[in-house]
């Protein structure tokens, strides 16, 4: 079972919860994810199971779109519901307001990341520093918001959905956050679904309910992608079977006896009769092919 599954992660489940029961469900040990959701977070989970995992950390498409629901006059800790409450502000801005304070969040912005996450500091994660109850100063990090829009307003309680489409990296407890203190009122995460990852759609996700109904249905792995399918936007270059095995067998090809064509970055590998090979680039200083990843074995 090698291929790429795309799972809507339920709420209360973290990442590595979702891959406990999927291992539980398929008896596949070998099987990781693309991008971690808080546990309270829904939406596009993609899976890799076996040889697939060598796509997790090459996947040219790192780019996320989300729906968050944020609700003003409100702080905690976490940036998001489930922390411990900061403030309780009085709310005095309404939907007028947050359209136009969302034209300032688009584009190349600075995130300061928040103390609750993953990102490491002088060998410490952020969010165990955090559990001490400490607070330590951190860079921020540039991000790029592609689209921002308003989806959802009410003005009575104060929440607002927005449709945010974002680069690897960017939090969005953090983004409703900003909103908050740009409006002088703070703002804090209320709910959040992941609608696009690594170039899937929600669309395309089952459940873990569904994923155990198909295990034991015995139809599972027609849920599968192909590995290729999350390198659809690369170009292509097909290889004779004689080159394929080259290859394969990790030879770098002259870029001009073997006519390779003249391709910019990296770009998806296949035999004429084995289909998908792996991804390369081709080195123009040497006028060799170079293989990044080989996912089809001799």
């Amino acid at each position: 079972m090698t291929g790429i599954l795309l799972i809507d992660k339920p709420a209360g489940f973290t990442s590595f919860d979702v891959i406990a029961k999927m291992r539980g469900i398929t008896k596949i040990r070998k099987i990781g994810h693309a991008g971690t959701l808080d546990p309270m977070a829904t939406g596009v989970l993609p899976l890799f199971f076996e040889n697939a995992t060598k796509a997790c950390d090459i996947m040219p498409n790192q780019d996320k779109r989300y729906r968050a629901q944020f609700r003003l006059g409100l702080t905690t800790d976490t940036q998001d519901i489930t922390g411990k409450i900061l403030t309780e502000t009085k709310v005095t801005a309404g939907t007028a307001d947050v359209l136009a304070v969302l034209e300032h969040f688009r584009g190349n912005i600075e995130q300061l990341p928040p103390m609750y996450s993953a990102i490491q500091v002088n060998g410490q994660r952020l969010y165990d520093i955090a559990r001490e109850g400490k607070t330590i100063e951190r860079e921020k990090r540039p991000v790029t918001i592609y689209e921002l829009e308003l989806l959802e307003s009410d003005d009575t309680t104060h929440t607002y959905t927005i449709d945010v489409s974002c680069s690897k990296g960017t939090y969005i407890r953090t983004v409703c956050n900003d909103i908050g203190e740009a409006l002088g009122c703070g703002a804090t995460l209320t709910q959040l679904c992941r609608t696009e990852a690594a170039g899937f759609a929600l669309r395309d996700c089952i459940t873990l309910q569904e994923a155990q109904q198909k295990a034991d249905e015995g139809t599972l792995t027609k849920c599968l992608l192909p590995i290729e399918s999350v390198f659809a936007s690369l170009p292509r270059i097909t290889l004779d079977e004689r080159r394929t095995q080259l290859f394969q067998n990790g030879v770098r090809l002259d870029l001009v006896r073997n006519k390779i064509p003249p391709i910019a970055g990296s770009f998806t590998v296949y035999g004429e009769k084995k289909g998908f090979l792996g991804i390369a680039h081709n080195d123009y200083d040497k006028n060799e092919l170079i293989m990044e990843k080989l996912f089809s074995l001799l």
